[in-house]
């Protein structure tokens, strides 16, 4: 891995962190760092991990660590899918929610 792409997802990781623990007391710190999560994946073409894509809003870069500023449902209409929305700005997050199959017990006899 280039060595511009291994330090923009380093800085990633720790935005994220920063975000996360300032969410609570100070929401627009979160905010800001949440968006400079998105313009430093977008200027290194780095895809932002998994892990703290599912806690960001592509659309205003809102960490959905700040209590209140998200809902979260879970729908069953074509898949079965989690529903979370920004209340900053409104966008629309939707995760597929796989079950666990089930596994047959192979002590039959």
């Amino acid at each position: 891995m280039r060595d511009y792409r291994r330090i923009a997802l380093d800085r990633i990781e720790r935005l994220m962190e920063f975000a996360k623990r300032h969410a609570a007391e100070r929401p627009e710190l979160a905010r800001e760092a949440g968006r400079l999560v998105l313009r430093i994946a977008k200027k290194a073409k780095v895809r932002i991990p998994i892990r703290y894509k599912r806690f960001i809003c592509r659309k205003c870069g809102t960490p959905f660590y700040i209590p209140g500023s998200f809902t979260v449902r879970v729908r069953n209409k074509r898949s079965t899918h989690v529903v979370i929305k920004c209340k900053t700005c409104g966008y629309i997050k939707r995760i597929p929610a796989v079950r666990e199959k089930k596994t047959r017990s192979k002590t039959k006899k």
